[in-house]
């Protein structure tokens, strides 16, 4: 068994890495944060040095993939990293999430774009019994919708879906599933609002998971892949204890591919795994800028692998006021965004009501009037902060709920649109000159 495994993604979008040392997760995160480029798609030269191990795997099989993207009518990549061994993707995929979950006998769902040639998996623990295959794929014709109403694939995805509770879902998507949609659907509906054709492709795309979560008999269950993080279906699912590694999509495949070569359940303790910014912070000080000018960024500790920022990336503000759009301006964010609210747990059922969790996988109904972080429908996705969360947010919580008596703030992550989260204390100096905003 190697000590030091290092599991690469990179050549296509949001590339990464993962290391395991000794059955522990020791560092895993995106390339974009130290290069500075949006889901970037190669590893950078600015990550850490210390990315040679005992071996390096990759997450995924180069040539099965370019040979299936020249029958589709794309080019030839190359990667750049040597590796030694490799795996299929949405192999990798159901990896980050089986080595990391709380369970062990369980079904898998993968949902993404496309890997190789595999679109939807289930598995039954690390067996796959079950694929659908391109040009079949739900995760294309999403991405598809999300250029067709002007909106960047491949990153904008999330914005569809909040985007969604606007409109009505008034068109019939199904027949576009087994179409080639790499290069969009074009001006199908030119009429059409977007918000409608936002509506319409995530009720397609619910009732499809839905229909997967039906052909997956155990109790347990976990989805992977990019599309695992569209909160508002994994709500619908119901009857379930549904695990997320909370980086399900290909940067997380790094971590997959390095667990499939461990071949043991990992240690999973925390996200917080990338880059540590050791500098120490005043929690009450942060709380006197939350009181005194609404909003506060605050880059302390280990950056969180993954796209949601959950406290140690996060621009956080105060709830009780109706800050959306001086939120979504310091952003460079659509005035439609919604924000997330971190509670803390001991609070929850008292402000929010169904499904919620530490790592902002789903969306839950508001109890309470504070319209700064509840979305047009009603609805949030609510990071629960428990008592032994690793982030400093648990503590600046705690303070705040002393000062004001509110047990949740508004918590984005510490970026502007287009822009990867502030990584290092440099970077989050340079956020605060640009962009006014006190970062502690």
């Amino acid at each position: 068994m190697a000590d030091r495994i290092v599991g690469i993604s990179e050549g296509y979008h949001d590339a990464a890495v993962s290391i395991i040392e000794n059955n522990e997760i020791v560092f895993a995160s995106h390339s974009e944060r130290y290069s500075g480029i949006k889901n970037h798609m190669w590893i950078s030269p600015n990550m850490p040095t210390n990315r040679i191990g005992d071996v390096v795997a990759y997450y995924e099989k180069p040539l099965l993939k370019n040979i299936r993207r020249k029958l589709s009518g794309q080019s030839w990549k190359k990667t750049r990293t040597p590796y030694d061994v490799s795996f299929y993707h949405h192999q990798s995929h159901a990896a980050a999430g089986y080595y990391t979950a709380p369970f062990d006998d369980c079904n898998i769902i993968v949902v993404d774009a496309i890997g190789e040639w595999d679109t939807v998996s289930i598995w039954d623990n690390m067996k796959k019994i079950k694929s659908w295959k391109y040009p079949y794929s739900l995760g294309l014709l999403y991405s598809a919708i999300t250029q067709r109403i002007g909106l960047k694939p491949n990153e904008d995805e999330y914005i569809t879906m909040g985007m969604a509770a606007f409109g009505e879902p008034r068109y019939d998507l199904d027949y576009l599933l087994w179409k080639n949609n790499h290069s969009g659907v074009g001006n199908i509906w030119k009429d059409a609002y977007p918000e409608d054709l936002a509506a319409s492709i995530q009720a397609l795309y619910e009732r499809e998971l839905l229909k997967l979560v039906e052909m997956c008999p155990k109790e347990n269950l976990i989805i992977m892949g990019g599309c695992a993080l569209n909160c508002v279906a994994n709500s619908k699912i119901k009857g379930k204890n549904i695990w997320i590694m909370p980086s399900p999509g290909d940067a997380g495949s790094s971590l997959g591919a390095a667990a499939l070569v461990n071949k043991r359940k990992l240690k999973w303790k925390t996200p917080y795994l990338g880059y540590d910014i050791t500098r120490p912070i005043n929690v009450k000080g942060v709380v006197d800028e939350l009181v005194e000018n609404k909003v506060c960024g605050v880059a302390n500790g280990r950056a969180e692998f993954g796209p949601r920022a959950l406290g140690n990336r996060s621009l956080l503000g105060d709830p009780r006021y109706d800050i959306k759009d001086t939120v979504n301006n310091i952003k460079r964010r659509q005035r439609f965004r919604p924000f997330a609210p971190a509670i803390l747990e001991e609070f929850k059922d008292e402000y929010f009501d169904g499904p919620m969790n530490e790592y902002m996988q789903f969306v839950a109904k508001a109890k309470h009037d504070h319209v700064s972080v509840t979305h047009v429908d009603g609805t949030a996705r609510v990071q629960v902060v428990k008592k032994d969360c690793k982030s400093v947010i648990r503590q600046i919580l705690e303070e705040w709920y002393e000062r004001t008596n509110c047990p949740m703030l508004l918590n984005t992550s510490l970026n502007i649109k287009g822009k990867p989260m502030v990584n290092t204390w440099e970077d989050a100096l340079a956020f605060s000159d640009k962009y006014g905003v006190q970062v502690r």
